[in-house]
């Protein structure tokens, strides 16, 4: 959403923070102006009898449905036949204090955070730099500087922590140092990518050196002519050339993360998530082949024989069960405790860089790949990961995703704060680790409980159930 292309397809239901003084009108620049899909906060929250303040949120419509139909006269049916929402006049703006929560996108952030004011009760998107974590190259060199610090003082064996991430090199910076890692492993197949591209754009893998002497001419050349691009920063990978496999097919592991805070870290993971599967049987043969390696839905979408109503995926529920009954739950319980370790130590490698502020937020898409010792490797970590549904539990994962994530940054103040668990969200770290309490079990196929972290990852989420009772206990806490 750019400030200066007002989308469309968007409604607002004010607030009593749209009221804004007649003092504070016409205090803001004009790129304030937008509208917004939203739902006061009551509307996505179990009934309270208590008095409460209804909050003023702004989100893109990036579903197929709305969120909450305003009015009947509001939706429409589109050609495939989904439910979706008319095009709406612009509502104007006109002052700071008429909104609650902003889902704003990456570009319009940079280009208007730096000139905004926030009122202490605004929730916004992203933090300014996020791109510490969700570029890969700085991904990668963030993990790389907190891996040598962990092993400067606190030994090797602990730095092995850190062993879930490919062999990486940033192209064209780091190419000779990369050349003289290829001729030692030679044969094996690297994969390349743009640093700040998403959906499988741009991706190739290759097994000689001669298909990457572009970024090598680019770099090395003296810059003398001003005209010239300077090379597209890529990394490069090995690749991982024993992934897991289920029904011979290739597939990597969606996760949800939300930040709250870097200082201090407060993290929490939700339970729902999704594998997604490349269309084609896997096979090494053919490394040029898309549809076999890269399981983005961008990608698989275009497949000739792709099912839209499926979408290639399996939820993290059905996938838990899967490998639990085939692998052990003792194994998949250590694979998943080690997905925990991911998280934290990627936040961990950033937690001193990433600009704080009590405004802001952040909700990841960890890209996780298992090989067949189900052993988790970190792909990639999105700053924006794609809220489209591709069928109907892909919507309804979605919709409880971001309800349940506005209940956990309660804008309306009905929680005790204290809540380690909220709907889907289960905290997983707030400046420590959290235990988990004995009555939150988690039981795979055989009936076995996970230990004691608070990671739920690919459990049962009766997410309705539980917001019911939370917000019954804040209610007689407070009452109290």
């Amino acid at each position: 959403m750019r400030a200066e292309k007002i989308p469309r397809g968007w409604t607002e239901v004010p607030g009593p923070n749209s009221q804004v003084p007649a003092a504070q009108q016409g205090t803001r620049p004009s790129n304030q102006q937008t509208s917004g899909l939203t739902q006061t906060g009551n509307q996505s929250r179990p009934s309270n009898t208590g008095s409460s303040q209804s909050s003023n949120i702004i989100v893109p419509s990036r579903f197929s449905r709305p969120i909450q139909p305003v009015a009947p006269q509001a939706t429409q049916v589109n050609a495939q036949g989904r439910l979706g929402l008319q095009s709406l006049p612009p509502i104007p703006r006109n002052g700071d204090g008429d909104w609650d929560f902003y889902w704003c996108d990456r570009e319009w952030l940079h280009q208007n955070y730096d000139t905004m004011f926030l009122h202490e009760h605004q929730k916004i998107l992203h933090f300014r730099n996020h791109y510490e974590l969700t570029r890969k190259n700085l991904m990668v060199k963030n993990l790389k500087r907190l891996r040598k610090q962990t092993e400067r003082e606190q030994g090797k064996t602990e730095a092995q922590s850190f062993d879930f991430y490919p062999t990486t090199y940033e192209l064209p910076s780091e190419y000779h140092i990369f050349v003289e890692e290829f001729k030692k492993n030679l044969g094996i197949i690297w994969i390349m990518k743009p640093a700040a591209k998403s959906q499988g754009k741009g991706i190739f893998l290759f097994r000689r050196l001669k298909d990457i002497t572009d970024w090598k001419k680019g770099e090395y050349q003296p810059l003398s002519d001003q005209t010239r691009d300077v090379p597209e920063t890529y990394v490069v990978q090995r690749y991982i050339e024993n992934p897991l496999l289920i029904g011979g097919r290739k597939f990597d592991v969606r996760v949800y993360v939300l930040v709250c805070s870097y200082n201090p870290l407060k993290v929490w993971l939700y339970r729902g998530g999704f594998a997604r599967f490349s269309n084609t049987r896997f096979s090494l043969d053919s490394i040029e082949d898309t549809y076999v390696h890269l399981t983005n839905v961008a990608v698989q979408k275009n497949a000739p024989d792709y099912d839209p109503e499926k979408g290639c995926k399996w939820s993290t529920q059905q996938l838990r069960k899967y490998l639990a009954a085939k692998h052990g739950v003792d194994k998949v319980q250590k694979m998943f405790k080690a997905i925990d370790n991911i998280i934290i130590k990627s936040l961990q490698s950033v937690q001193k860089i990433i600009i704080n502020d009590k405004h802001c937020f952040e909700m990841y898409g960890y890209d996780v790949l298992l090989d067949d010792d189900l052993k988790p490797w970190l792909i990639e970590i999105n700053a924006s990961p794609s809220l489209t549904a591709s069928g109907k539990e892909d919507y309804d994962l979605k919709f409880g995703l971001i309800s349940d994530l506005l209940n956990v940054l309660d804008l309306e103040n009905r929680l005790t704060g204290k809540e380690k668990r909220i709907g889907g969200w289960d905290l997983l770290w707030d400046d420590g680790p959290i235990v988990a309490d004995d009555n939150m079990d988690c039981t795979p196929a055989n009936g076995s409980a996970v230990s004691t972290p608070n990671s739920y990852l690919g459990c049962f989420n009766d997410r309705k159930k539980q917001l019911r009772e939370i917000y019954l206990t804040a209610q007689s806490v407070k009452k109290s």
